[in-house]
């Protein structure tokens, strides 16, 4: 096997290990790691949790000695500064005398890009940059895209019928598609940090908002409960409502928080509070609240990835300002129809086809009774801008 073979090969396992810890790691990046000697796999590991050990000290520690003058591949570069809970890995790497450093992508975080590559060549270690590079962004898109944007990774994911209708006239939404989708979305849920949804929903479906996958998420893993968040721009929602209520183990909480505005009583954010809700006070947009502000409060919180299972009002917002990075659609093999039925995009229809959302790198999967096709809007390039992490 030639070099580029095997760096392909290795980086690859690398990209497989670090996967392991969607759902886990966040803020922080995912992160693999393999260490091999000759042609022998000595080390591996990836990044657990957050606060835990990097997947570089896994590696290094399971290689010990047979890491000198061995090949390190990493899916992104080792971290210099100190600033976080876990020391720096190029001073292992280095302390380590590994040979060759192979490193598939830059990282986003102003903190690093460029500085851990740069300290390990300075050392005299052959560092390598760019093997598999777009897998490894694909792995952690919401990681940089939250480094570069300070806003978290939106997928916009609906249940809805062949027609794009999302309830009845009525309201009655359950359950348009069947148990395989369903269960799909909570093993979604349980790999994003945040779910999101308006308050018109909360007052129509009175959801939960939680993972219910019983004491795992399907991947023999203990389910991990994302924040719950709540767009009301008057503070509408019911003292009783279920999102509001605790739920989770005293090791485990199910967190809420209530986005709104200053149109808000002062009165209710203060009963809120008093209950161990959060309430987030932002500008407003048109008479609600603004999403971008929203997004942008929730990054600076260290959300990384949010999950809009909102109505039809908030669909539209989210995708008419272009910040939907991804729609998730799980289509039922039905026929709904009537004018007065709920659509999934709420708002004014364009009065022209160009200004229609479109959608690119469109992908169809059955899921049980149902299809699932998920794609990429278009939409606005955003400014970069630097956040903590790793």
């Amino acid at each position: 096997m030639n070099r580029r073979d095997r760096d392909t090969e290795s980086m690859e396992l690398a990209l497989r290990l670090a996967a392991r810890g969607e759902g886990l790691t966040s803020p922080n990046p995912m992160v693999g790691a393999v260490i091999v000697s000759g042609n022998r796999i000595v080390g591996q590991g990836y990044h657990r949790r957050v606060g835990g050990p990097h997947a570089e000290q896994f590696a290094l520690q399971g290689a010990g000695r047979r890491a000198r003058g061995a090949t390190l591949y990493v899916t992104l570069e080792p971290c210099q500064h100190s600033h976080k809970r876990t020391p720096p890995c190029v001073p292992s790497i280095i302390a380590a005398g590994l040979g060759r450093v192979v490193v598939a992508m830059r990282d986003p975080n102003p903190r690093v890009s460029g500085r851990g590559i740069r300290r390990l060549r300075q050392a005299g270690l052959r560092v390598d940059v760019g093997c598999l590079q777009e897998e490894a962004e694909r792995l952690n898109e919401r990681y940089v895209h939250w480094m570069r944007t300070g806003r978290p990774f939106v997928i916009l994911k609906s249940a809805m019928t062949l027609d794009g209708q999302i309830a009845t006239a009525s309201g009655e939404s359950r359950w348009i598609t069947g148990l395989g989708a369903r269960r799909q979305v909570h093993r979604l849920r349980s790999r994003m940090d945040a779910v999101l949804v308006g308050v018109g929903t909360v007052l129509r479906d009175d959801p939960q908002l939680t993972v219910r996958l019983g004491s795992t998420d399907g991947s023999g893993r203990a389910a991990r409960q994302p924040l719950r968040v709540v767009l009301d721009s008057t503070l509408r929602t019911p003292f009783s409502a279920r999102v509001l209520q605790p739920s989770g183990s005293a090791r485990s909480p199910v967190r809420t928080v209530v986005i709104t505005t200053a149109k808000a009583p002062k009165r209710r954010i203060e009963r809120l509070r008093a209950r161990g809700v959060s309430v987030l006070v932002v500008p407003g947009r048109r008479g609600r609240v603004s999403l971008r502000a929203c997004l942008e409060q929730l990054g600076q919180l260290g959300i990384t990835g949010v999950l809009i299972e909102g109505g039809s009002e908030v669909n539209a917002a989210a995708l008419r300002e272009g910040l939907v990075n991804r729609v998730m659609l799980y289509v039922a093999p039905c026929l709904l129809g009537g004018q007065d039925a709920k659509g999934m995009i709420g708002g004014r229809t364009p009065t022209q086809l160009e200004d229609s959302i479109r959608l690119s790198e469109l992908r169809v999967r059955r899921v049980g009774t149902d299809y699932l096709i998920e794609g990429i809007p278009r939409r606005s390039s955003s400014r970069p801008r630097g956040r903590h992490g790793r």
